[in-house]
């Protein structure tokens, strides 16, 4: 009876263990042919955003030596497509909680009519002229992307950790480090290894879906010595799927010190969150509902 019993057992205990096995997730997709996906599917922020209009609200922060803040501005801005070889436009809609004045946001419109308005007569005196700029201005950004990810891969061991479910997508962990010995041919990839950090990618459609890096050790911007990231600064981006169509920014924060013109430090922090994601067209308004 005793011997019956004993086999009944490891009988029940090989079952469970078959069982916790086959509950188990599966293997890891092969990284290389992973990394290859993924990087069809690389492509900049501004390009992803640049049919769209949607709402920006910018946090920044200035803190003490112990990270306590103790002082912090709010902006919330239309964000509008850029024209070429310009920056998003930025509608200033409210300050620290306050609507920006109707002269303000008057004043606003005019400026960027004019801006608009010029830069049509330009390209309808030479539309030729417009176009060829236009095809030579997407060739370089080409060219700059395909140089940044060969970068990246130049400078950086990246190494798969686990699958992490984020917004209701699951996603594959890869861990990056600066390799022990590369040779960046760029200012970007020079400045690439003196940060780590981990992505998440989506493991169904291969898109970028969050990111945090930290700096490693101090890092040199700009000419010399005028700009210093020091040691232990963090930043970290979101996306998320809007729509059911487009992976697009949701979220950018930053917390860390710097040191800049040489002598003074500055400890800063902040976020923008990207919200309010709309189609833009000729007849989009030009309001977006503010947040509360």
């Amino acid at each position: 009876m005793r011997s019956a019993m004993c086999c009944l057992l490891v009988c029940v205990s090989l079952l469970a263990a078959v069982s916790v096995e086959t509950a188990q997730d599966p293997p890891l997709p092969d990284q290389q042919q992973f990394m290859a996906q993924a990087r069809k599917r690389l492509q900049p922020d501004e390009m992803r955003q640049s049919g769209y209009v949607y709402l920006e609200t910018r946090r920044e922060l200035k803190l003490d030596a112990t990270g306590k803040t103790t002082r912090e501005e709010v902006s919330v801005f239309e964000s509008y497509p850029a024209l070429p070889n310009e920056r998003r436009w930025l509608r200033l809609i409210r300050k620290n909680g306050a609507p920006v004045p109707e002269s303000e946001l008057a004043k606003q419109d005019r400026e960027r009519q004019n801006k608009v308005m010029a830069y049509v007569r330009e390209r309808e005196r030479n539309p030729a002229k417009a176009a060829s700029a236009d095809a030579k201005k997407a060739e370089a950004e080409r060219r700059e992307l395909e140089q940044s990810i060969d970068e990246a891969l130049r400078v950086y061991d990246f190494k798969m950790l686990g699958r992490e479910r984020i917004g209701g997508h699951d996603t594959i962990v890869l861990g990056f480090t600066p390799k022990p010995v590369s040779r960046p041919q760029t200012r970007d990839g020079r400045i690439m290894r003196h940060f780590a950090g981990k992505a998440w990618v989506s493991e169904s459609e291969y898109e970028l879906v969050r990111l945090e890096a930290e700096a490693l050790d101090t890092v040199n911007f700009g000419l010399g010595l005028f700009a210093r990231v020091h040691k232990g600064s963090k930043a970290s981006f979101e996306r998320r799927k809007v729509n059911g169509e487009e992976w697009l920014p949701a979220s950018v924060s930053y917390q860390g010190s710097a040191r800049v013109a040489l002598f003074k430090v500055l400890r800063v922090g902040g976020t923008s969150e990207y919200s309010d994601y709309r189609k833009f067209g000729v007849a989009t308004e030009t309001t977006v509902k503010p947040p509360k």
